[in-house]
Formats: C-alpha cells, structure tokens, sequence
C-alpha cells in the first residue's frame, strides 16, 4: 500500500496494512540519524518541515511528509542555530538567543526567546507583519507536492497559528493578562497571526496539499493553560473560521489541531467545529486509549508515543511494549498515525528509535 494510501485510510477510519507513521526530529538527533544511515546530506533539519530534503523521512518508511509556512520556521530561522551564534532576529521582529544543553550523546542547541517587538502597547500601530503571499514561501512545497504526492500523504504546517506566535510577538505574561484587562488589545494582536497563518493554510490547500496541521500550546501537564473560557471567547471562533475556510476550498482535505499537555476540557469544541484529527496525544497527560474510546467515532489521533521518558529514559523493549499497546488499543480499526509526541530529541538512544521504527512498521 502506498504511503498517502495508508494514511487516506487510517483517517477516514478503515484499517489500512499497517499503522501510518510520522516522526520528526532536532536538527541534532537528524545528524546523528543521517549518520546511521549513512546519508552524505549536511543541512539542518528543521523538524517543522521547513527547507528539508526528505531523504530521512523517505529512508525510515515515513507516510507523511511536512512543508511549512510561518513563525514555527523562525525556531530553526537563522544559521547562527547551526553554527552556534549568539542571537538573531527574525522577520516577525522577535528576537532569539540559541541555548546550549548537553546531553550523553553530545551538546544540542535549543532556542529562546528574548526580545517581543509588541511588548509596548504603542508599537502595534506601526508593526507590519510579514507578507504571506510571497511566492517564496510555498516554493518548498510545490516541490515537494510535485515530486511526492503521488507516493505520499503531504502536511501543510501552519502551527503556532494563533496564540503562541501573538504571545511572541507580545510577550507571554502581557499576552495572558490582556485576555482579562485589555481584550480588544487581545483581539488586535491575535489577529496579525491568524491571518497571517490562515492565509498561508488557504495558498496550500489551493495547491494541493492533502492535510493542514494548525494549532497552539494551550495545555500544561495537568490542564489548560488557559481557562476553557478565555479559549472560547478568544480562539474558538477563530479556529472555527480557519478551518471552515479550508473545507470550502477543499472539502476532502483534513485538519489536524496541535496542543502539548492536557486539553480534555475542549476536545468536544474542536469536535463540534469541525477537527478531524488530534495531535499529539501526550500519554503522560492524557489518556490514548480512553480519548479512543470517547472520541475515536468523531476524531482521529496522531502521536501517542511517549517523548518525555519512554523514547529518551526507556529500553528498547519498553519502546516496543508501548508501541504495540497503542497498536491494540488506539490503531485496531484505523483512526491512527503513530509517533512520538515531540521531536525525537538528541537524549534518545539510536536503539530507541529503531525499535520504535521498526516495530511500528512490522520490521521488529
């Protein structure tokens, strides 16, 4: 079965030959990987999808291949990230510091934020946001569409699409006490991403891709970030637009919602409004199997693989345990793709990965 084929089915809830897979990876954990497999290729991966060759993706047996569009891209902007450099600004005016860490495999980069060009009040009346329609921005993907998606299922990104590319661009305690003491500020600020992202989602559902994976970090390990209140006034009727844009273009083509941690409380919102799949399911969180049983006849999941200890902490049989309980339990009947819940991170043994790899795809 072909790639695109088998993802096609698992979300439209048939079970296909095997569970569809998509993993990304840090730029760091992609060098030690294309080493194991012996790949020549020297550019830094950005786990987004944004400026990739895809040769890892196609060489471990991925369905899924990811093109992105916006702020997500600026984690991973600059080539100071690569090669180490103190600090960049990116074209949204945020301005970033690369943050050292080490690890037993080596040292990794990751990336803070350190300058928020909205933090004053004033400056949103001359802030100009970057231009979505510039024909460089989707030149990766009509590649990758005109090369792949006859063999494989094609993502458009356009994460951090709300609330945490406005809280970027304010700040993040700014951002959360204008939810209560200035909402029309609020609404001002949200509104630069929103249809910035949505925009940009529109230009590639036109060309051709085949899901758009939105969405924003609203939940903590052990609930909303937010209250569910504040996510309904302030971003329920945008995602609900969002992703009605989308179907009118396109009524065939799915929407899969981002959120790390726990967002139980509004999974019946993101239903009613039309969200075709969940991501990424953290199990240290939220249940997978529970959430397949609750919701598994509306909505379908993607991740569920443990990224905070199982992958990284783990043997590799703990790997394999988990990958096939997800296998029985949330995969049985489609409804699944199934990887980790995060980038696979620099700290997880090579083992981990291939185990995970292969027993997902039956090599195990």
């Amino acid at each position: 079965m072909k790639p695109r084929d088998r993802v096609s089915r698992a979300l439209n809830r048939q079970k296909p030959d095997r569970c569809p897979m998509q993993i990304s990876f840090t730029p760091e954990f992609a060098q030690r990987l294309r080493a194991d497999l012996h790949q020549s290729g020297q550019a830094t991966h950005n786990p987004h999808g944004g400026g990739n060759t895809y040769e890892i993706e196609r060489a471990i047996g991925e369905d899924l291949l990811l093109t992105s569009v916006g702020w997500a891209n600026s984690y991973y902007a600059n080539e100071t990230y690569s090669n180490g450099g103190a600090s960049y600004t990116d074209e949204w005016g945020v301005g970033w510091i690369n943050a050292p860490y080490m690890t037993r495999f080596g040292p990794g980069f990751y990336t803070d934020m350190v300058r928020h060009p909205l933090a004053e009040r004033n400056a949103l009346d001359t802030y100009v946001p970057p231009d979505p329609h510039r024909p460089d921005l989707y030149r990766e993907a009509e590649q990758l569409i005109a090369q792949h998606k006859s063999e494989y299922w094609i993502v458009g990104v356009t994460v951090t699409t709300i609330f945490e590319t406005a809280w970027a661009l304010r700040g993040l305690q700014p951002m959360l006490m204008d939810f209560a003491e200035d909402p029309p500020l609020a609404d001002a600020i949200l509104d630069i991403p929103f249809r910035y992202h949505l925009e940009a989602a529109k230009r590639l559902v036109q060309m051709g891709v085949d899901m758009i994976w939105t969405g924003d970090d609203v939940g903590t390990q052990r609930g909303m970030l937010i209250a569910p209140a504040t996510w309904r006034r302030f971003f329920k009727p945008r995602m609900a637009e969002f992703i009605a844009a989308l179907k009118a273009i396109n009524p065939q083509v799915k929407v899969a919602y981002h959120s790390d941690g726990n967002i139980e409380k509004i999974l019946p919102d993101l239903i009613e409004i039309g969200l075709d799949v969940l991501n990424p399911v953290q199990p240290a969180c939220m249940d997978p199997a529970r959430l397949k049983r609750q919701y598994g006849d509306r909505l379908c999941f993607w991740g569920t693989l443990d990224e905070q200890h199982t992958l990284p902490f783990g043997t590799a049989e703990d790997v394999r345990k988990e990958v096939q309980e997800r296998l029985e339990t949330v995969a049985f009947d489609g409804g699944l793709i199934l990887g980790p819940t995060h980038h696979v991170q620099l700290d997880t043994p090579i083992e981990n990965f291939w185990a995970m790899v292969h027993t997902i795809t039956g090599e195990a």
